[in-house]
Parts: C-alpha cells; structure tokens; sequence
C-alpha cells in the first residue's frame, strides 16, 4: 500500500497532474457527450448533427489556448488588478442589461460577432480574485471584526441586484456560496455564518414566493409529476433519462430522451444523457473526477497557505469551492434534488464562456501548485507585500 501511495504522489513533480488529469478528462468527455446529445437538434436547427460538436471543439482548443497564456501570467499581477478586474465584473454585468438579446426570458449574453459572453462567468472569475486579495490584506480584521467581515458582502448587494435583472439565480446562489466559503477558511467565526444563513433563508423565502413562477417552479420541483407536461416537463425527462440507464446506460449515443424530449440536453442537462448513455458507472465517474477537481484544488489551496502565500491560497480555495458548488448544483437540479436552475456543468456542458473561464481557474490553479512547490525547494517565488 506505501509503494501505491508513493506512485500516485505528486510530490516531488513539476506540478499536481492528478488536477491536471481530471480537467482534462472532463474537457474530452464533455466534447463527447455533446456531440451525442446535440446531433438531433443540431439537425434540425442547422441541417448539420455536428454543427455543436465543431463549435464545443474549437471552444475547447480556445480555452486550451487561453488557459496556457493563463499559466504564464504572475500571480502578482492577478492580486494587483483585483479591483480593477471586479470594476470590470459590474461593468460587464451593467452591459448585458443594455445590449444582450433576450433568451428565454433572460439577458445573459453580450453578443461578441460569432460568440457570446455570459457576463456572469467573467464576473464570477473576477470576485474571487478580489476577494482572494481583499482576504490577504485585511485577514485579521475579518477575523476579529464584524465590519471588515461584512465589506465583502456589501459588494454581493448591488451585484446581487445585476443578477437578480437578468435573471440569473444559478450565478448568484454560487458566487454568495463561494464567496462565504472564502471567508469561513480564511478563519471568520462560525456565529456569524449562522446569523448570515438565517437571514439567506429568510431572504430566500420571501424571494421565492414574491413571483408566481418562482413558487411555481418550487412547487412543480417538489412534485414535477403532478404536471409533467407543463412546470414539471424538464425535470420528469430528466428522471426518465435516469430511469433508462440503469449500471451500464444504453450505450453512446443511443439515448433517447435527447431525441427532443429532454429540453436543453447538450447544455445544463447534459449530466442526464450521461446517465441514460452510460449508466449508473459512467454518472459515478463525472462525479468521480470532479471530486478529484476539488478536492486537489482545496490541496493545493492548503499547500499554499503553509507556504505563506495567502493570495494564492484563498484564489485557490475560490476555485475549488466554485467548481465543487456548481457541479452539485447542475447534477442536483437534474436529479430533482434542487429546483431548476441554469447552470452549466463545468468543463461539460456546451458554452463557450463556462469552457473559457473554467479552463482559465484550472491553470490558475496551476500556477499556484508550481510557485507553491518552487517556493517549498527553496527557489525565490514570493508574494510582494500588499499595499
């Protein structure tokens, strides 16, 4: 058992290639399920069943791209331009408002010519940064105050409000998870969550039943068979694509819910053709790799702290939190754990902007695990200190 331990450890190594692996195991089998799930309606919409396929590939050689440019960019430059990167996430949001096209009753996307930005992936990427910064300058105020706590969260209010517009309640329910994920490993005082999570349900409550679809859509979530043609239609679709893959599913591209039953199979419900495709194994082994995703970018988040890097430690805790909150997320709602929500899988789901940005925070967090174990073989990478 010591000499498997030993073979699997990366210590020693350049860099963590079981992060490395599980990234891009996800990307290759996002590629994959797309192009399974989206022949139908990629025909009829466009005549050509691979027309999601071809677009999902060069999506992901352009995050592959982006994600190496990433990995040459110093951490310090990261830390210094926080506020300004987080100017840049409300800006992005305010312009969605204004000129992105309605979607499905939604405003999400800044059309860019032959693409589309989701404004909240950018301003997700850039709260974490500057709160990755604002936790290394002012940790022991966090710790013993309730104002220098709090700063943080003021931030969350009119960004909150730009999501709420849109709508866009998957983005604000993970980054408000994300963001007090950060400041409970950055040591605050478990009182003060538990006073800020009553006041989040409350909240929550009185959000939920303030519009009629809303409670609607908590309603057909609790029962979707109670009108399975109407609220409840893309929920009992999914469980029926559960229902049909059994262990071992019914083999790649044999699905059947994808043949226009299941609305949205290639993008937020690409988990339940998973299931359906490859059965009960090949759903435990997404969930598998992304368990690995987190659990390493925590490890690595942790390595950095013991180095003394704080900004790189809670950038990496950041990530990792994102990545884990937004998996279980997209799988519970497919699963009818929680209500609908649209969120993408990370590194799965077709889009563009959630390839890009998902790909840019797996080589941050690289570039954390090679300045952390530079800095653990004594070579001169360190954090300047803050201004």
């Amino acid at each position: 058992m010591t000499a498997l331990a030993r073979r699997l450890s990366t210590a020693g190594k350049a860099y963590d290639g079981w992060l490395l692996f599980a990234a891009l195991a996800l990307l290759l089998m996002g590629w994959v399920m797309v192009t399974s799930a989206s022949t139908e309606i990629a025909t009829s919409l466009t005549g050509n069943a691979y027309y999601f396929s071809l677009r999902h590939g060069v999506f992901d050689l352009l995050a592959l791209l982006v994600a190496a440019i990433t990995l040459k960019i110093p951490l310090a430059w990261w830390r210094d331009n926080g506020p300004w990167l987080l100017v840049l996430g409300f800006v992005v949001l305010i312009a969605v408002l204004l000129v992105g096209p309605e979607i499905n009753g939604s405003r999400r996307w800044i059309p860019l010519g032959v693409v589309n930005v989701q404004a909240s992936e950018l301003a997700k990427l850039f709260l974490i940064v500057y709160l990755a910064g604002y936790l290394e300058r002012f940790l022991p105020g966090v710790r013993r105050h309730w104002w220098e706590f709090l700063k943080p969260l003021v931030i969350m209010v009119p960004l909150g409000g730009l999501l709420i517009l849109e709508p866009d309640y998957g983005a604000l329910v993970v980054m408000t998870g994300c963001m007090m994920g950060m400041l409970l490993l950055a040591g605050a005082p478990l009182i003060r969550f538990i006073l800020l999570m009553i006041a989040v349900i409350l909240l929550g409550g009185y959000v939920a039943v303030a519009e009629p679809y809303r409670l609607e859509r908590i309603t057909s979530f609790a029962n979707p068979w109670a009108d399975m043609y109407d609220s409840g239609y893309q929920l009992t679709q999914a469980l029926i694509a559960y229902g049909r893959g059994h262990w071992l599913g019914l083999g790649l591209g044999n699905s059947v819910q994808k043949l226009f039953y299941l609305p949205e199979a290639h993008t937020d419900f690409v988990f339940a053709v998973i299931a359906e495709e490859l059965g009960l194994v090949g759903a435990v082994m997404v969930i598998a790799l992304f368990a690995v995703l987190v659990y390493r970018g925590l490890l690595i988040g942790r390595r950095a702290e013991l180095a003394r890097l704080p900004f790189a430690a809670y950038l990496s805790y950041g990530i990792a939190l994102v990545f884990g909150a937004q998996a279980f997320i997209n799988i519970a709602v497919s699963t009818g754990m929680l209500p609908t929500k649209g969120l993408t899988l990370p590194l799965l789901s077709y889009g563009g902007s959630s390839l890009v940005v998902s790909a840019v925070m797996v080589a941050l967090l690289l570039r954390v695990d090679i300045d952390t174990r530079k800095r653990g073989r004594g070579s001169p990478v360190r954090e300047k200190p803050a201004a």
